[in-house]
């Protein structure tokens, strides 16, 4: 892997990653005239015991351009720039120009439950130059590049004192609320493990505990031993169907072997991993012959310095499907309770999409 680290014009930091040598590199311009310096911060909520973020300027950030306006294309008119230089690089990272977290972040304002300053950051994954790609649709060393940048983000951003808990996603489709339509993923650095991991650590820390060994191993192990809810079986790593779906056609992959973060794995355990990652894809999106919206979450250990020999790194799908002319949305029991209705029994869904014939290239 190629790496290339640069500043912008606003003082935000990018930077540039490639299977093969980057070269041509241009300027490294923003779309905007001002100095980066957001300022956002966090607000405790007393019944749910969890952290709040407030970032106001958000409400300005950009929302589905034309084509011809696509902030993440890559520059060819420097009078009025992008995102992204011109060069020849495959993916690339910038500081969001609207983030929730950010290093800067100061003086929050003092109210009747505690705040902080939100300290963290949230960068922009581009994954491709190709505006009209998709993840699924990128080849496997180029999917595989984007996992080993995933690893690379962790270690760097992990680095820093201001963050304890470093979250890939990708928002795909407006059913999920997506802004811009180029292929790109998020990264949320956040000064605290937020809630959803923090539940899945504790529960695979009690495993591990009582039973000697990881909890998504021995959920693995299960899959493997029966098989009908598989998607993808490798030599390193797995994509299925978890038996306690909550989401229609949820998918869950991850690497065989117990790993925190991608950091820990291997080259062949990535490549692997990029393979089972490619057959879900496309899975999806040959599904019903249309690109498939989901939320694509990646939970893996804390960087508070402490061990976490319970976490295991994985890949979990939240897919917005549609079914008999509507879609499943998130509704009062879910959002006001926490607890989720699942409209279909998850061996239905593994076989319809087991039934799916997908090739990697």
């Amino acid at each position: 892997m190629f790496k290339q680290v640069l500043t912008k014009s606003d003082g935000r930091y990018l930077a540039l990653y490639s299977r093969t040598p980057i070269t041509d590199v241009g300027p490294a311009l923003s779309p905007s005239s001002t100095p980066f310096a957001p300022n956002a911060h966090l607000r405790w909520h007393p019944l749910r015991g969890e952290w709040v973020a407030y970032a106001t300027h958000r409400q300005h950030r950009t929302f589905l351009p034309p084509p011809e306006y696509n902030p993440l294309a890559r520059t060819t008119d420097p009078s009025n720039p992008t995102e992204l230089p011109s060069g020849s690089y495959d993916v690339a990272v910038f500081q969001n120009l609207f983030p929730t977290l950010t290093g800067g972040a100061h003086d929050p304002p003092s109210l009747e439950v505690p705040t902080r300053p939100a300290l963290g950051d949230c960068e922009v994954v581009v994954f491709t130059d190709d505006a009209s790609a998709s993840l699924g649709s990128l080849p496997l060393d180029h999917l595989a590049l984007i996992i080993d940048v995933w690893a690379d983000r962790y270690l760097t951003l992990g680095a820093r004192p201001d963050v304890k808990y470093v979250f890939p996603f990708e928002n795909r489709g407006v059913e999920v609320g997506v802004t811009l339509h180029h292929p790109h993923g998020q990264l949320y650095a956040y000064p605290f493990v937020p809630p959803i991991p923090a539940r899945e650590l504790e529960q695979q820390r009690r495993h591990l505990e009582e039973f000697g060994a990881g909890l998504l191993e021995t959920l693995i192990a299960g899959e493997l031993e029966h098989g009908r809810r598989l998607l993808y079986t490798g030599p390193h790593a797995v994509a299925f169907v978890p038996v306690c779906a909550r989401y229609p056609y949820e998918v869950w992959v991850a690497p065989r072997r117990a790993a925190g973060s991608f950091a820990a794995l291997g080259s062949d355990e990535r490549q692997d991993l990029a393979r089972a990652l490619k057959t879900t894809l496309l899975t999806f999106d040959r599904l019903w012959d249309r690109p498939f919206p989901y939320i694509m979450a990646i939970h893996q250990a804390p960087t508070d310095d402490a061990l976490h020999p319970e976490a295991h790194v994985h890949i979990e799908f939240y897919p917005a499907y549609r079914m008999r002319g509507r879609l499943k949305f998130l509704a009062g029991s879910e959002i006001g309770a926490g607890v989720f209705t699942a409209d279909t029994d998850p061996d239905e869904r593994a076989a319809e999409l087991r039934s799916v014939a997908v090739r990697l290239a």
